[in-house]
């Protein structure tokens, strides 16, 4: 189980399979050890490293409140502590946000970025206020949840859709998994420095090539954040898939296109 100390604290971390560098960076709430299925398509193709965020899973959990610049920080630390001047880095939800925060930060480091259901904050628009959901019933949660991943997914449409039947209760089932004070700890902590992230007046600062990709139904990060995170990159490009938070596993075009865009030659 490999760990090192990079910015002050114990970051768990896996390195896998062979090409191109490239950092992989999570959502919200999820650990290496949940999110296997989304790993196995990039060490398919990349030396891909991946690491447990602060707070979560196999990675400390520092006295908070944290910021996107710490998880950026911690991202670039982990780039030095394996010898990674430069990389290709894909982020993923909350993942994405953070990939925003290290590209506008370390420009320089960044060969090619891929920017998956995401958000930038202030005036390019925010993705759905997780933390608030502590404050529904039961009940209430189980009814919104299914309709942030994917807008269509009412009790009518996954009655007739097995496999978005099969993503919806995938996703209930991880969340209501129990947590120890420690986890919840961590786990409020991110969702408070995912609160107030706002890096849309500095996106300009991203100068690599850039695919920014979203799903057309997505509850969480609508498409319309997508739109506006492209339109002030200049190198990006928008690519609009078929399905919602998920539209990497509901649009079959999605990963061989985000695969074939980080393999792109190095600018």
């Amino acid at each position: 189980m490999p760990t090192v100390t990079a910015n002050g604290i114990e970051i768990y971390y896996e390195r896998r399979g062979a090409g191109p560098a490239l950092l992989y960076l999570n959502g919200s709430g999820t650990t290496l050890a949940t999110t296997g299925r989304l790993l196995a398509p990039f060490a398919e193709h990349f030396d891909l490293l991946a690491h447990d965020q602060r707070g979560l899973g196999r990675t400390a959990v520092p006295p908070g409140p944290y910021s996107m610049a710490d998880y950026a920080a911690d991202a670039a630390s982990l780039l030095d502590q394996v010898g990674w001047e430069r990389c290709r880095v894909v982020g993923i939800s909350f993942g994405g946000m953070v990939a925003q925060e290290l590209a506008v930060t370390w420009p320089e480091r960044i060969e090619r970025l891929a920017l998956l259901c995401t958000s930038a904050g202030g005036a390019g628009g925010s993705s759905y206020p997780l933390h608030e959901l502590d404050g529904l019933s039961p009940a209430e949660r189980a009814a919104l949840a299914p309709r942030l991943l994917d807008s269509r997914f009412t009790p009518e449409w996954l009655a007739s859709h097995p496999a978005d039947r099969m993503t919806a209760d995938g996703m209930a089932g991880r969340a209501s998994t129990p947590r120890t004070d420690e986890q919840r700890r961590g786990e409020t902590a991110q969702l408070e420095a995912r609160r107030h992230h706002d890096v849309f007046d500095r996106l300009g600062a991203i100068t690599c090539p850039t695919l920014v990709a979203c799903g057309r139904y997505d509850g969480i990060a609508p498409a319309a954040n997508s739109e506006a995170i492209a339109s002030r990159i200049p190198t990006a490009t928008l690519r609009t898939y078929e399905g919602g938070h998920t539209f990497f596993a509901q649009d079959v075009r999605a990963f061989p296109d985000v695969i074939s865009f980080l393999a792109g030659p190095n600018p």
